[in-house]
């Protein structure tokens, strides 16, 4: 699946980049570069409140690192532990999905990806009600998403990735095989 891009809707000094899935969408900073290395603002509660019309608070941040080939996911929190996240790379590479899971969406069932790299600095908004996951296509990835709730063990829930209610397509890695957790090969398949 590759990542179909709206025209990017530009508001103040962040833009915000539609996606096809409601609510979803790509981040992508304004970097200040110059001789000494560059600068950019990740996250700006008020700006992402007022410009983009996301109210969000998070509370807790997590970063990961995995090699080449590891798949993470499709994961998500059920009920009142759901959580939005906002999702980065800081070193390296990955393709990005997500599922919406939301019950009374239009787009239910519907997955998006995305690259996101050190290199292009993009971040995805993933609200509340979507199944998330990552295939990492460098060496190695750190991966770092804020989440605006806590994580909770016993809420944790997933799909499996090769679904076929979801027709991921994801990159195929020369030489590599997927790296898949058991436990995320043992999800259930999707519900539509």
């Amino acid at each position: 699946m590759q990542p179909e891009i709206i025209q990017p809707i530009i508001y103040g000094r962040m833009p915000f980049i539609s996606t096809p899935l409601a609510g979803l969408f790509i981040f992508e900073p304004k970097v200040f570069e110059d001789d000494r290395g560059y600068f950019f603002e990740s996250f700006n509660e008020r700006t992402f409140m007022r410009e983009a019309g996301v109210e969000v608070h998070f509370v807790q941040d997590n970063q990961a690192l995995s090699t080449k080939g590891v798949f993470r996911g499709l994961h998500f929190q059920q009920g009142d532990a759901a959580q939005a996240k906002l999702v980065r790379v800081l070193s390296g590479e990955v393709y990005d999905i997500v599922v919406d899971i939301r019950e009374n969406s239009p787009t239910r069932g519907q997955a998006y990806g995305i690259v996101l790299s050190a290199a292009n600095r993009l971040q995805l908004f993933i609200p509340r009600g979507f199944a998330h996951g990552y295939l990492v296509l460098s060496d190695t990835a750190e991966f770092f998403y804020k989440c605006d709730n806590y994580y909770q063990p016993a809420a944790e829930s997933g799909y499996r990735f090769d679904d076929p209610a979801f027709q991921l397509e994801l990159p195929v890695l020369p030489d590599t095989e997927y790296i898949i957790a058991a436990r995320d090969k043992s999800w259930p398949l999707f519900q539509p």
